[in-house]
C-alpha cells in the first residue's frame, strides 16, 4: 500500500509516517520504480504500535527501547515492566508540575479583580521586573 493508505490504516498522517521513517523508528520504505513508498502489513502493525505507545505518552526518545523489546521474542517481561514503571514516574512528575502550575494560576486568578482596572495580579506575576 502507498503511504496514504498505510497512514490511514495506522491512524496516522502521512507526515508522521515519513517522520517516523526519518528518525529510524521504522525502516526505510520499499520504493516503487517511480520512487513511491510502499508498505506492507508488518509496517502498518509497527506504526499502530507506535501510535498506541504515543497515546500512552511514551516519548520519541523512549520508543526505540520499547520497539526493540516488542520486536524481541526473547525479551524478558521484566524489562518491559521496568520501562513502563520509569514512564509512570515521568508521568507522575509531569502531573505534579502541572498541578503546581494550576494551583499558582488559580491563586493569581483569585487575586485579579477582573474588572475595568488596569492593574492585574496575573500580569504582575508574569512580569520579571515587577
Amino acid at each position: 500500500m502507498n503511504i496514504g493508505e498505510a497512514a490511514k490504516a495506522a491512524g496516522l498522517s502521512a507526515k508522521m509516517v515519513r517522520h517516523y521513517e526519518e528518525i529510524g523508528l521504522i525502516p526505510p520504505a520499499t520504493r516503487t520504480d517511480a520512487g513511491y513508498r510502499t508498505y506492507g502489513p508488518a509496517e502498518v502493525r509497527t506504526l499502530r504500535f507506535i501510535r498506541q505507545a504515543r497515546r500512552l505518552g511514551f516519548s520519541l526518545a523512549e520508543l526505540p527501547a520499547l520497539l526493540g523489546l516488542w520486536q524481541d521474542g526473547d525479551r524478558a517481561s521484566a524489562d518491559v515492566k521496568a520501562l513502563a514503571l520509569a514512564h509512570i514516574r515521568d508521568l507522575d512528575a509531569r502531573i505534579a508540575e502541572l498541578e503546581a502550575m494550576r494551583s499558582t494560576l488559580r491563586g493569581l486568578v483569585a487575586r485579579c479583580h477582573g474588572d475595568d482596572r488596569a492593574e492585574c495580579a496575573i500580569l504582575a506575576a508574569l512580569d520579571p521586573e515587577a
